[in-house]
Formats: structure tokens, sequence, C-alpha cells
């Protein structure tokens, strides 16, 4: 059994009670299969930890095209976001990771589990011989996976209207979904992400959104902002150019078009893609 970079799995381990995370930790860096272990004591650092923050190695996968870890090990009952709210965002991911939940609760939680994506179900009290086992398929999937050549578009799961985005606020992570977003908004290195209750900061590149959402009905007007094409309430002529209003009444919203997004635009609105609304 080989892995693509025959250098071993790269993992991140979440429980936020810290004898469960040391044992999974050792059992973890026990295998021949694993490289390097990186740890979180709930699902908001580990969303840190995939995003790229602290370490440069899940950075750079991400920049390649490649999931940021090989797999995740993750308890299911957790204080703020739970073990199924890490696995929906992991499945809006570019290219996720594995997914294995090593937990406590009831083989009835194993319904759920394997709903949200899981790759596998570990109970405890965990021993070695059922982590390998869980590991083996791990590898199975990694092997599987076609590498993403660098220089080459990194391949994606087709976005749903379920999509959601993980948002930090004072130190908790709300997760946004993506049907609820008007517009949004560039700001440098960051996109800000504007809804009917207010906005949201995420460390997304605009030009990442407007890839990623292109076929969930979001369309680029100008160099700051992509819109919600569902929610264009109209096309108008202004004294500096053409803008587009999203909504009606007291909250609808003007936002400028330049000049080289106005003719795509105005075909996109004769002819609106095919995507339901929710």
């Amino acid at each position: 059994m080989s892995i693509q970079d025959n250098t071993g799995l790269l993992v991140l381990a979440v429980d936020d009670e810290a004898p469960g995370l040391s044992e999974i930790k050792f059992l973890l860096e026990s295998s021949p299969h694993i490289r390097r272990v990186l740890t979180a004591f709930d699902a908001a650092e580990a969303l840190r930890i995939l995003r790229g923050d602290y370490d440069d190695e899940v950075m750079q996968r991400s920049k390649d095209g490649r999931p940021p870890v090989d797999a995740v090990f993750a308890d299911i009952n957790m204080p703020g976001l739970s073990g199924t709210d890490l696995a929906r965002v992991l499945n809006a991911f570019r290219a996720p990771p594995a997914l294995v939940f090593v937990t406590g609760v009831e083989h009835s939680e194993a319904v759920v589990a394997f709903e949200v994506g899981a790759l596998d179900f570990v109970t405890k009290p965990i021993n070695d011989d059922r982590v390998n086992k869980a590991i083996a398929r791990v590898v199975d999937r990694v092997n599987q996976t076609p590498v993403v050549a660098p220089d080459s578009q990194p391949a994606y799961v087709e976005p749903t209207d379920e999509e959601v985005i993980p948002v930090e606020l004072g130190g908790t992570i709300k997760l946004v979904p993506r049907a609820t977003v008007r517009f949004v908004e560039a700001q440098g290195d960051y996109a800000r992400l504007h809804t009917a209750e207010g906005s949201h900061l995420v460390r997304i590149p605009l030009a990442q959104l407007e890839e990623r959402w292109a076929n969930a009905g979001f369309v680029r007007i100008h160099r700051s902002y992509l819109v919600a094409l569902p929610l264009v309430s109209e096309l108008r002529m202004t004294s500096n150019g053409y803008a587009v209003v999203i909504g009606s009444g007291a909250d609808a919203k003007e936002l400028p078009v330049s000049r080289r997004h106005t003719r795509e635009l105005k075909e996109r609105i004769v002819r609106p893609p095919k995507s339901s609304w929710g």
C-alpha cells in the first residue's frame, strides 16, 4: 500500500477533551502511514488550521489544489461547532479531506456521520487495530484521488445552495449559508459577505469566490463586487455608468457595474442560469 507522494499522511485530530486528543494523537503517530499529526481542541481551531493560519504546509497544499490535510479525525460532540457542523464545512472545500469520526456516542449516531460524508466511524474506547483500519481506508482514499498539478485548475465539488461559509466572530465560528449572501465585496485579500442580517469578513479572495460560485448564480459586476444574480431587481443607467439594484424597498442596495462587466451582465440577466434559489 503506497501513498501518492510516498511521504506519509498529514492528518488533523480534533477533540475538546485533552485525554482523548492525546490518545488519538498517539495512535495516529504509531502508524507507519502517518507522517505528521496536527491537533485542535475544537472545530473553530480546526478550521483555522485548515485554512493555513498556523502551518505553511497546509497553506501550500491548498494552493496546489490538494486537501489542506489528508484526513481529519474528529469527535462529534464538541462545544460550539459540533463534529457534524465541521463535516458540512469540509464538504464545501474545493478539495475536502477524508473525515473519520472518533467518538463515544452510540452507534445510532453513525447514520448521521455517514450522511455528512464521513469515511469511517470509530467508537471509544478506541484501540490501535480499529484506528489502523480507519487509516487504511484513508490511505485507499488518498491513493484513489488524482493529484492536481500546481499549474492547473484545482478540482472542486459542484456547489450547492446548502454550502456554508465559516466566519469568525469574537473567537467563535458562525456558519453562513451561501444562499443568504446577497453580494460579496472585495477587501484586499479578504472578502466581505453581505446578507440581510449584516456582513462578515472572510479570508477568501473575491476571485476565488467568483470561480467557485459561478455555477450557483453569482456574477462579477465590478473589480470589487460579486452579486447573487437572482437577487438583482434592476439594472439602471446612472451619471457614472450602469448600476445594479439588489433587493427592493428599504433593503435595496445599489452597486456600480464596471464597463468591462456590463455586456456579460446584460446577457446573464436576459438568460439567467438554471439554478434554484432557496
